[in-house]
């Protein structure tokens, strides 16, 4: 488990202390969305290949979709973009380990996500490197897919 620097102050829509987000959460999406940790690659089980959605695990927002993820055999699920562009997944950067890396994060809740990379396939070239205990998949068309797809 390794642990990321904060995002800046930006106020999220959603705020709640720090024993609600606990009771809320297990202590591993605890520590990767509310301290910014890493969960370790290959840890977290697949997600369906089926069509659907990406959810923030802490609030629900809607983040990417499943036509969008590919296999980056880095160990996290990976997306090409965000799912829409509505979708609120803001960008902070991140300098701890002797890296400067690119933090997402969801601007609804102030979830940490995980980290995008210009090593992406194309069209966008870009790698949403997304921790898996960040999200929850929710199947197309079920009444909390949002994309009805």
């Amino acid at each position: 488990m390794t642990k990321g620097v904060p995002m800046p102050k930006i106020p999220p829509k959603i705020e709640k202390t720090d024993a609600e987000w606990r009771a809320q959460l297990s202590p591993l999406a605890y520590e990767v969305t509310r301290q910014h940790a890493t969960e370790r690659p290959f840890t977290h089980d697949d997600f369906p290949e089926a069509p659907g959605s990406y959810h923030c695990i802490c609030c629900g927002a809607a983040l990417f979709e499943q036509d969008d993820k590919f296999d980056a055999h880095c160990g996290w699920p990976s997306f090409n973009k965000v799912g829409s562009a509505l979708a609120p997944v803001g960008e902070s950067v991140d300098t701890s380990h002797g890296m400067r890396r690119t933090e997402v994060h969801c601007t609804d809740c102030g979830a940490h996500l995980g980290h995008v990379f210009p090593d992406g396939p194309p069209p966008t070239g870009l790698r949403y490197c997304i921790n898996g205990v960040a999200i929850e998949y929710r199947p197309a068309g079920s009444s909390d897919d949002p994309s009805g797809g």
